[in-house]
């Protein structure tokens, strides 16, 4: 696995490439990109980059504002039409302006669904975990209270001593409540270490925490304790953003998912009508670690 680092416009943006030597035969080699989410960083896809560089060329970068990355402090930086065509740019100086196989899990997700819909040009198949489509979402958030509910954590993350009550006891919030319904065990000591490290990074958890102050339509807290400044839209003023999805797609979904419900996937078709939906029911948000192999598989089987 090498760690290099590619400047996109004015940022350095590091990530790990391998299946290098492959390439030197088969030129032709599919890429194969993930984007992680929060609050993690490339090693989340470790099961993933080492089964696949055995076929493909795979590429995991720390998302901007993560880890090794660099962190721009400009927050609008951080929104939505500018992180894809940040992911855009990247995508295409590392491909050598190749289609790619985009592998997007949570907040990676929440780019690679805008990104495909509109520079369809980079991306020859999607795949996606647990990371709701912008279209369904916004309709869960209008509609459904349990949607609301779920969400209720991101005011957490957007008040004004957001960095500080994450980095405290280190770093214990991170460890104890976004990871909450992972399976006990999942992690090893050794992961949780390193994840450790790449939050201990200068300016990592502001740059984590800039993703969810920049979102575009959050619903109000129903907590007079949390945060009222930010995103909040009243769910009667949320608008249903129009993004199509034309490529292949692959969903692999764990139905224990404490972060979004089941319904985001009713109704997909409207929205992604080449989709294909792999439903894991006793499977958490953090699919990738509680079921690597079986992940693999599913995505091995809908790329080759």
């Amino acid at each position: 696995m090498k760690h290099q680092y590619v400047k996109v416009q004015d940022s350095n943006i590091h990530y790990v490439e391998s299946g290098s030597t492959l390439l030197e035969a088969n030129s032709d080699l599919t890429t194969i990109v993930f984007l992680h989410g929060f609050p993690e960083y490339w090693e989340t896809w470790h099961a993933q980059l080492d089964y696949f560089s055995q076929k493909y060329r795979v590429i995991a970068p720390d998302l901007p504002g993560y880890n090794l990355s660099d962190k721009p402090q400009d927050q609008s930086f951080y929104e939505v039409p500018n992180l894809i065509q940040f992911l855009a740019k990247f995508i295409q100086q590392i491909s050598k302006n190749k289609k790619v196989v985009l592998v997007a899990h949570d907040w990676g997700g929440a780019i690679a669904w805008p990104l495909t819909a509109f520079f369809p040009q980079l991306i020859e198949r999607l795949v996606i975990l647990n990371a709701a489509h912008p279209s369904t979402f916004t309709r869960e958030m209008i509609n459904n209270p349990e949607q609301r509910q779920k969400s209720e954590y991101i005011h957490e993350l957007i008040a004004a001593n957001a960095v500080e009550k994450l980095s405290e006891r280190h770093f214990e919030y991170l460890k104890n409540e976004i990871f909450t319904g992972m399976k006990a065990g999942t992690l090893t000591e050794d992961q949780r270490i390193k994840y450790q490290t790449a939050w201990a990074q200068e300016g990592a958890v502001e740059g984590m925490l800039q993703y969810y102050r920049a979102m575009p339509q959050l619903a109000p807290s129903k907590s007079a304790k949390q945060a009222s400044d930010g995103p909040v839209v009243a769910p009667t003023n949320m608008k249903i953003p129009n993004i199509r999805i034309t490529c292949p797609t692959l969903i692999l979904w764990g139905e224990q998912d404490q972060a979004f419900v089941r319904q985001n996937l009713d109704g997909i078709e409207e929205y992604v009508p080449n989709v294909k939906v792999v439903r894991f029911p006793e499977a958490s948000h953090w699919l990738q670690h509680e079921l690597p192999s079986e992940v693999n598989q599913e995505i091995a089987a809908f790329i080759k």
